[in-house]
């Protein structure tokens, strides 16, 4: 039977290292291609416990990328094992051409395979460049046939548009469907931005042709500020396995880290109403996992889902059962009194800063202590 979904965690892989050199991607930018593979700071035996399910009072799916390519480093095999042995599932973002790391990972039992997911990142041009088209598609098929879930996914780069029609015939040859298509940032920019030199309108047009739902959720949402109740950092979070610092969300500030006081459940806390980003900028994950309940988003099934020709899923039917749910009904929403006690809060807090900007120009504590009082605030003042 299969259990419900408590969390989802990103994992973040301190890999910067890849063997593939795309030029949208900001590894490529700050020409970390090369980098040494990483030393943990912890083996995967204290990571898998810092996992447990007890600790985290439930199931849950994790997600693990590194910043170049996640299969590089050894230690990743024995960490999702760990993880997969706990019970929970996982999924791996991965540009699909490391062949021995696949050929570890098959022969796991096949109880572990089912609940393991490869994201494959179609790098197009990499591919073609480097003659790697093949082997590619064929670690595909060898984890499929192992009996793993798979998704197929490209970046909307402006370099694949001259290669479109070659990229449908490829995918529908190999996968039987399209892939699905993700929008690529310029990480650069501090709100980052979609990368292209289209206008909105028209990449739109150009990459709504592969029908797909991470593609028409993400360009739903994107540019638009999010100010609703955010249950990130309760229902999900971001966790830098290098030194443990978790956060609720990718920019969020550090909360808490989970390599500390393994004996102890994870004390998670949401967002609430501090989101730091322009927009929601990982909604396919965030928003189809439920992270804003009121929000309308497909679950994440649905939006990483295929269906091929030959009438058969990317997702094994254990995976589409665990993630076609929202985690709002595996851990319950917040009363209003609950969520309006962190409205307050935020309220507070920005009274707090217009005050302490008032005391930097006025240079009076004492107007602004009485200002203070009168609004039933306590907060203390330095002088410089």
């Amino acid at each position: 039977m299969t259990s419900n979904c408590k969390k989802f965690i990103d994992l973040f892989l301190p890999v910067t290292t890849c063997n593939l050199r795309c030029k949208y991607c900001y590894i490529a930018q700050l020409n970390l291609f090369e980098a040494a593979l990483p030393k943990f700071n912890y083996t995967p035996e204290q990571i898998v416990k810092a996992f447990s399910v007890e600790r985290l009072g439930g199931v849950c799916v994790f997600n693990i990328c590194g910043g170049g390519e996640t299969m590089l480093p050894s230690e990743i095999v024995p960490i999702t094992r760990g993880l997969l042995e706990q019970g929970h599932y996982v999924m791996i973002v991965t540009n699909g051409t490391i062949s021995k790391r696949f050929d570890e990972f098959i022969q796991l039992p096949k109880e572990l395979l089912k609940r393991l997911l490869f994201k494959f990142s179609f790098q197009f041009l990499e591919l073609k460049r480097l003659d790697l088209m093949d082997k590619f598609f064929e670690n595909i098929k060898k984890v499929k046939n192992a009996g793993c879930s798979f998704s197929l996914e490209i970046g909307a780069s402006d370099d694949f548009v001259p290669y479109i029609e070659e990229i449908k015939q490829i995918s529908i040859d190999n996968v039987g469907v399209l892939p699905h298509v993700t929008i690529l940032r310029d990480d650069r920019i501090k709100n980052r931005p979609i990368l292209t030199k289209y206008s909105l309108e028209e990449y739109k047009k150009i990459w709504d042709q592969f029908d797909s739902e991470m593609f028409t959720l993400r360009m739903k949402y994107w540019g638009e500020k999010r100010n609703e109740f955010c249950y990130a950092g309760l229902y999900s979070a971001c966790v830098n396995l290098e030194n443990g610092e978790t956060r609720a969300c990718h920019t969020a500030p550090v909360f808490t880290n989970v390599f500390e006081n393994l004996d102890t459940p994870i004390k998670f806390s949401p967002i609430a109403f501090d989101c730091p980003c322009d927009h929601c900028w990982v909604s396919h994950a965030w928003l189809t996992m439920g992270d804003i309940p009121e929000l309308d988003a497909p679950t994440f099934y649905h939006m990483r889902d295929r269906v091929a020709k030959d009438g058969s899923h990317w997702l094994s039917e254990d995976y589409i059962n665990f993630l076609d749910i929202k985690l709002s009904k595996t851990n319950g929403l917040l009363s209003k009194k609950e969520i309006n006690k962190y409205k307050n809060k935020k309220r507070q807090d920005k009274i707090k800063n217009i005050m302490k900007h008032i005391f930097s120009i006025t240079n009076s504590s004492d107007k602004s202590h009485k200002i203070f009082r009168f609004l039933g605030l306590k907060i203390s003042f330095k002088r410089k």
